[in-house]
């Protein structure tokens, strides 16, 4: 034994919304500043192997692996398909 009483559920619940109490406290407490963005002077690194660094349009347009073209079927015609040997129905 380990000679306390159990806690009862009133006393484990009051114990635990204490300490959600001041984790809230601690959570709010911090800088009272507002926020501010930084500075748009400031234009981001030059990439180590670029000559030059790029300019905003080009940073901001997406790759072309960004949105591939959409392929959903690889026939460009109606025709038949090929038997698929591994097209089986399912098993239980």
């Amino acid at each position: 034994m380990t000679g306390r009483a159990p806690l009862g559920y009133g006393a484990a619940m009051r114990i635990r919304l204490a300490i959600a109490g001041v984790l809230a406290l601690l959570a709010a407490c911090g800088s009272r500043q507002d926020l501010a963005p930084k500075s748009a002077d400031q234009a981001p690194p030059r990439p180590l192997m670029a000559a030059v660094a790029p300019t905003t349009e080009q940073l901001l347009t997406p790759p072309p692996m960004a949105r591939p073209a959409r392929q959903d079927d690889g026939l460009s015609k109606s025709e038949e398909r090929k038997d698929d040997p591994f097209d089986l129905p399912p098993t239980r």
